[in-house]
């Protein structure tokens, strides 16, 4: 059969062309793709087709006419070295033909034909001016689209074109005053608008052009004759789109004027195309024709110009202020054109311009001075030498601006000072003003949305702003090298006052890069000298404040911790040279910390620490009183700096307190300290922590110092002042006198707290407890407590706390035995039992429980009695408060919000757990755990969910401490295991998943510290307690059965390592679990006791009677049906084991036996065999003959259901698969036989193409059945691809798939194509489209994957049929695939 036929090609192609009006986009588009594949093979052939199928079709639709003539065009376009010359000559004859045939102007048809022509004349100008001419004679009015031809020709064919122009403007002209339809007025103009921009673009290239002799005025005089009719008659025209063209022509035609003339024309011409901006909307074309005028007039010397210039001012002034739309392009392109012409006149009229913009920037209104900053900034880098020796003018006009209060003016501002920056105006007198605005807006706060206005698309938030300000100090610093010394060390002044915190970030970023650049070049003036005359910038003491004040707060001010750590390093030198070394080391490890943490991850309190460590040694290294001392005093007098910032000033205060540890100057450090509590703001609970820990951090090194002045200051003025007689007169401001003595006796505490060991257990007494008592309005510490203020209590519970955390440290070394213990801790418990018990509000409980474990460590031991009673009131003041989430109904002003409430109460149970943890340590024995857990033990059957969880995280917590603190050092019974174990085994299936959680937790710890107490490692691992967790990640599952299930595995476990004699113990517990007040707990309790019964019940025999009496009790008292049929098969499991003591017990049962005893006998008849054994006993028993025993027949009722018949199979998707799956497996077997292969080659082409099928199940099936077949095929390839791509659950790219696959088959098996390809196209007529489309596909990947020699196998006169067949089917997918084989055709 030889290669694809011609036949087959045009069968093909006239089956795409009729296609190529599909209803369907999609097919459409493949259909075009098609024909142009096809084009590109055999242009000739099918170009040839094209023209044919257009001339037989004369009434084709134009849609349909015009998608052929557009693949004429593009075949022409890719082609157009290929094609014969006849053709190209018919092409061009078919294309002015198709343009001209009618003579209405129908766009689209007449469009599609032009194109054509302007693609054929990039080669060939010559036929097609020839061609057109014939239809652009002098006198006849042309064809639009002749016209518009020409023009596009000029454009895309400009050496072509331009010889021609000078004869056909000649022809053109007597034609415009002809022309009385607005569309012909429209095409001329616009073609006089390409033809003067093509002369245009020639002259500028003479060296390219073929004829070099052209000049401007050859076309003078035509132009003008043009210019006369377009300005004197059309530019009138009432439609706007004329008018515009005829504006755009006049642009262009405005160059190629004698300048005379255009110098006459001036005076009218500009007023018009200004006068064109109020008339129509689109202003872009007015802006571009405008700028080529004024280009024309400045090159040729206009004098006329400047009587123009006023007006051009305003107008163009006008322009720029009108808003640019980013989304809408011509907007963007009308502004760049009318700052071309501020340019324009700049160089010509640069005094003019430049008093024109200044005066303008005076206008305060919004457009007004956006468009004049516009210009401006515009100029400062369009016109550098013009604007020189203005710098001084516009740096004094800019200033009002700076004060404007809209964003979008600002960042106007912004981007003038960018551009005033690179031009070198920034050093000159003033620019300083210039860098302030920048950095003051580096400072803006985030924007705050008052309500949702409509969004205006220009908005500028202050975030954008102040991010546009970032970059721009950036690029000051990195870009512009003149302004370095500007910057240096000015930037210093921005950093300490408060009002540009939230510039700190981007100012150290610059800084750290000048300090780096000026110390690696070694240039002098990086050493600042602080004390210059006429030096602003902040002192080095205070600069390192700030500094380190900001890193303690990292993440604050745009996260300002690690730019001031670094930048504080960057200029070690200038702090004092000694810290250099010391911060080179120590401060980019802290920087590193800093950014591998986040907000949440940082821990505060450790970071705190390391940042007063750095101040601790780096006042060491540099060891010079001096210095430390005015560091003391500068640090003292920057308080005030943060009173609207309370952390920061209490961290203040406690580098003050580091700082004065160094100071040796006794008078210093007095005056310091009485500074700091004048100037205190008392009333604030912040601010008097500070206080207190700067003055306690002091006295580490001054105890007497500091404990004088205290004194001293106790008995100040300032407290009579605050409680004089004139108390009723008190301004509101005054501090209130309780709140000033809160603040001494929190000093004491952490005087205290920080007191040398070896001084403090002597003071302990006289100075400081005397001091607080004093303070605390009372006789003596024991005690009225009767203070009303709250504030009082809460400084006096914290600084006992601290007091007998001090004493313990001090301990270590010394014995002491505080007599004050019980006191204290009475006072404790006095307040805590004063805590309203529905509600927490204030920290007292929190502190009091802190302090109370503080002081439980402290000699002398409390009495069983104490500890019991502390225990107790402990507990109930904590475990019985509401939820965290529980509403306070308090007043706004008392109720905490609800993270404030969060923490409060994670605070109070943490402090619950360090009591307890300490109470324990005293006494960790089984004993002392007792003492302990009986407290909780109530709280664990709570009937509140919350009270149980807190009660088993307890236990949890202290079995925990309890395990990882034991030591054992001989062997002690651990004698409540057993109790322990059976009151929190049943709470493993608590409907709380909390507390579920927590309990395996106790279980698993209980297991341990028994394994400890046998004597085994604390790293010892045993494998079935292990098993526990397991069962804890099962045990999140709230599935009843599943609950149960794991309780029992629970249990085994527990039996396996439960010592005997705690069984018992274990049991009875478990009884009284039988009625816990959670229905999943009792019927737990009832799984894990007849799960231990079986396990371990045959060593009980003792207990039976008893454990009958417990259970015949809770019989009575149970509701639960589930747990009374649990207690049935207790009795059963016991009577398996120890059936005589059962029966015994059973029959001993007073007579009559009530209703539970009878349940009880009932249980035992469930089991037949056990029943005969039981009525042997009993007859044995009775010694009596009975002489018979009733049989009971069982009848079962008799019932009928209805089955379900299945339905026929009337799909045969399942018939599909079944098949499909039946050959895959038949293949495992049938590997061997070469009838089998032939069979694979049968049904491969089946597969293949069903593995698009549209059921799911069938696809899977074809890909199992494949990758099973794969290895019976025969080809290596094609067995590797169906392993790697047929997997069931992964996609599969169909097309690609199916192209790698033809290749293979071409490769391996060319003798099998004829049979492939005639087997697929049976499938042409298959039912499913998508099986179809499959089949057009395979084919159209085979013909084009098919080199030459093969084509005899293939029959392509059925392959083309079918396919022609197929572009014509009902579904689209199918037409698109069938268009796609289409394309493999050549």
């Amino acid at each position: 059969m030889g290669l694809i036929e011609e036949t087959d090609v045009e069968q093909v192609t006239l089956a795409l062309l009729d296609a190529a009006n599909d209803r369907d986009p999609v097919v459409q588009e493949q259909v075009r793709k098609s024909i142009l594949t096809l084009g590109n093979q055999q242009p000739d052939k099918v170009l040839s087709m094209c023209q044919d199928y257009l001339l037989k079709h004369p009434k084709l639709v134009v849609g349909h006419r015009v998608l052929i003539l557009q693949t004429i065009e593009l075949v022409v376009k890719s082609r157009i070295e290929e094609i014969s010359y006849p053709k190209i000559k018919s092409v061009i004859q078919l294309a002015s033909d198709e343009m001209t045939k009618s003579k209405e102007v129908v766009p689209e048809w007449q469009q599609a034909a032009s194109n054509i022509l302007v693609a054929v004349g990039n080669k060939y100008i010559n036929d097609i001016m020839e061609e057109i001419l014939g239809k652009f004679q002098p006198g006849v009015l042309p064809h639009f689209f002749v016209v518009q031809t020409l023009a596009n020709l000029s454009d895309s064919n400009v050496y072509g074109m331009v010889p021609f122009l000078n004869a056909i403007m000649g022809t053109m002209l007597p034609m415009l005053a002809m022309t009385k339809q607005d569309n012909m007025k429209w095409v001329f103009s616009s073609a006089l608008c390409r033809f003067s921009e093509s002369i245009l673009e020639y002259l500028a290239n003479l060296d390219k052009a073929p004829d070099p002799t052209v000049r401007k005025d050859t076309f003078s005089s035509e132009i003008y004759s043009a210019y006369d009719i377009l300005f004197n008659s059309w530019i009138q025209s009432r439609e706007s789109k004329l008018r515009l063209t005829v504006a755009e022509a006049l642009g262009s035609m405005s160059h190629l004027m004698a300048h005379d003339k255009l110098e006459e024309q001036l005076p009218k011409l500009l007023p018009t195309i200004l006068g064109l901006y109020k008339k129509n909307s689109e202003h872009y074309i007015i802006s571009k024709s405008l700028c080529q005028v004024l280009e024309a007039s400045v090159n040729m010397g206009s004098r006329v110009l400047e009587t123009q210039i006023d007006g051009l001012l305003v107008a163009l002034h006008q322009q720029i202020c009108t808003p640019v739309d980013f989304s809408n392009p011509p907007t963007v392109k009308n502004h760049n054109e009318v700052l071309r012409c501020f340019t324009i006149l700049a160089n010509t009229f640069p005094d003019r311009l430049m008093v024109f913009v200044l005066q303008r920037l005076e206008n305060s209104n919004e457009r007004n001075r956006m468009g004049s900053l516009a210009v401006l900034r515009h100029l400062i880098n369009s016109s550098t030498s013009i604007m020189e020796n203005k710098k001084l003018l516009i740096l004094a006009s800019i200033r009002q601006p700076l004060a404007d209060h809209s964003n979008k003016v600002k960042k106007r501002v912004v981007q003038v000072i960018s551009a005033m920056a690179h031009h070198g105006y920034l050093e000159l007198e003033g620019g300083d003003l210039l860098v302030r605005f920048i950095i003051q807006h580096c400072a803006l706060p985030d924007t705050y949305h008052r309500g949702q206005r409509p969004p205006d698309p220009e908005e500028v938030t202050n975030e954008a702003l102040r991010s546009m300000c970032d970059n721009t100090l950036h690029l000051f610093t990195t870009t512009v090298g003149r302004l370095t010394d500007v910057l240096w060390p000015m930037l210093l002044c921005y950093l300490t006052p408060n009002q540009y915190a939230n510039a700190t970030t981007p100012l150290c970023k610059s800084l750290i890069l000048l300090a780096n650049k000026k110390r690696t070049a070694q240039e002098p003036n990086f050493n600042i000298n602080f004390n210059a005359q006429v030096s602003s910038l902040p002192s080095q003491y205070v600069l390192m404040i700030r500094l380190l004040v900001n890193a303690t707060f990292p993440f604050r001010c745009r996260g300002h911790g690690a730019p001031s750590l670094s930048l504080l390093n960057a200029i070690s030198p200038n702090i004092h040279p000694k810290a250099e070394p010391l911060w080179d080391n120590e401060i980019p490890k802290l920087v590193t910390y800093l950014e591998e943490s986040t907000e949440d991850s940082l821990n505060k309190k450790k970071w705190e620490e390391s940042l007063l460590q750095l101040l601790s040694k780096t006042l060491a290294a540099i060891n010079d009183s001096q210095w430390t001392g005015q560091l003391a005093v500068e640090a003292t007098r920057y308080l005030p700096t943060y009173n609207n910032a309370l952390e920061e000033k209490s961290f203040l205060y406690r580098c003050i307190g580091v700082i004065l540890q160094q100071c040796y100057n006794k008078e210093l450090v007095r005056k310091q300290l009485q500074e700091i509590l004048i100037s205190a703001r008392h009333n604030d609970p912040i601010e008097r922590t500070g206080v207190a820990m700067g003055i306690g951090l002091c006295a580490s090194s001054h105890l007497d110092g500091t404990l004088g002045k205290l004194e001293e200051f106790g008995k100040s003025d300032a407290f009579k002042k605050a409680s004089g007689i004139f108390g009723l007169l008190k301004d509101k401001n005054d501090v209130d006198v309780e709140k000033m003595k809160s603040t001494l006796i929190l000093c004491y505490g952490y005087v205290a707290l920080h007191a040398p060991e070896d001084q403090l257990l002597t003071r302990i007494d006289s100075d400081i407890l005397q001091n607080i008592s004093k303070n605390f309005n009372t006789k003596v510490l024991g005690i009225k407590v009767e203070t009303k203020d709250l504030t009082m209590k809460l400084s006096l519970i914290h600084s006992v706390g601290l007091i007998a955390k001090a004493i313990s440290k001090s301990v270590r070394k010394q014995g002491f035995l505080f007599s004050r213990k019980q006191e204290l801790m009475g006072v404790m418990m006095d307040f805590i039992k004063a805590e309203p018990t529905d509600v927490m509000r204030t920290p007292v409980r929190y502190l009091v429980l802190t302090t109370c474990a503080n002081l439980i460590i402290l000699d002398p031991p409390l009495t069983e009695n104490e500890n019991f009673d502390l225990l107790k009131t402990c507990l109930n003041g904590v475990y019985g408060l509401p939820t965290v989430d529980t509403p306070d109904k308090a007043k706004d002003e008392e109720a905490l919000d609800p993270q404030q409430r969060e923490v409060l109460y994670s605070d109070t149970f943490n402090a619950l757990h360090e009591l307890l943890r300490n109470v324990l340590a005293r006494d960790l024995s089984p004993d002392g755990l007792q003492s302990v857990f009986k407290h909780i033990e109530s709280w664990l059957s709570s009937g509140q969910d919350h009270e149980r969880e807190r009660a088993v995280k307890t236990t949890a917590e202290l079995l925990r401490f309890y395990l990882d603190n034991l030591s054992v050092k001989n062997l002690v019974t651990f004698h409540n295991l057993g109790a322990l174990v059976g009151r929190l085994a049943p709470r493993c299936t608590d409907p709380n998943p909390e507390v579920r959680q927590a309990a395996i937790d106790c279980v698993y710890r209980l297991m341990y510290i028994q394994l400890r107490y046998e004597g085994f490692s604390l790293d010892h691992k045993d494998d079935s307690v292990e098993g526990l967790l397991d069962v804890r990640e099962k045990l999140s599952n709230p599935d009843h059965s599943v609950l149960y299930k794991t309780c029992s595995e629970l249990t085994k476990i527990i039996s396996k390592r439960l010592p005997q004699q705690q069984l018992s113990t274990l049991l009875f517990m478990l009884f009284d679990g039988l009625v816990d007040s959670q229905s999943n707990c009792s019927r737990a309790s009832s799984v894990i006791l007849n799960t231990l019964l079986k396990n371990r019940g045959g060593g009980l025999q003792d207990l039976v009677p008893e454990m009958l009496e417990v259970l015949h009790n809770r019989l009575q008292v149970i509701g639960e049906e589930q747990v009374k049929v649990a207690i049935g098969q207790s009795i059963l499991i016991l009577a398996t084991q120890h059936l005589q003591t059962v029966v015994n017990t059973l029959v001993a049962y007073p007579l009559p036996y009530d209703s539970w005893s009878c349940e009880m006998w009932m249980a035992l008849g469930a089991d037949s065999t056990l029943a005969l054994q039981i009525m042997e006993m009993i007859i044995e028993k009775l010694n009596v003959m009975v002489p018979y025993v009733d049989k009971k027949e069982s009848m079962l009722r008799p019932g009928l259901t209805k089955v379900a018949t299945s339905q026929p199979l009337a799909e045969n998707d399942e018939i599909r698969c079944a098949a499909i799956m039946l050959l895959g497996n038949l293949s495992k077997f049938g590997s061997g036989e070469p009838v089998f292969k032939d069979q694979i080659h049968n049904v491969l082409v089946s597969l293949l193409l069903h593995l698009s099928d549209p059921n799911p199940q069938v696809v899977k099936a074809c890909k199992y059945a494949m990758r099973i077949c794969a290895p019976v095929v025969g080809s290596e390839q094609i067995s590797t691809m169906f392993q790697n791509h047929l997997l069931e659950e992964k996609g599969l790219h169909y097309g690609e798939f199916i192209n790698d696959l033809t290749k293979y088959l071409i490769q391996d098996f060319p003798g099998m194509l004829n049979f492939y390809h005639i087997t697929v196209i049976q499938f042409f007529k298959s039912n499913w489209a998508e099986i179809r489309a499959s089949a057009a596909m395979f084919i159209g990947f085979l013909l084009g994957n098919l080199p030459d020699e093969h084509f005899s196998h293939m029959n392509m006169g059925s392959v083309t049929k079918g396919l022609v067949m197929l572009l014509q089917d009902p579904d689209p997918l199918v037409r698109v695939k069938a268009a796609e084989a289409m394309g493999h055709f050549h």
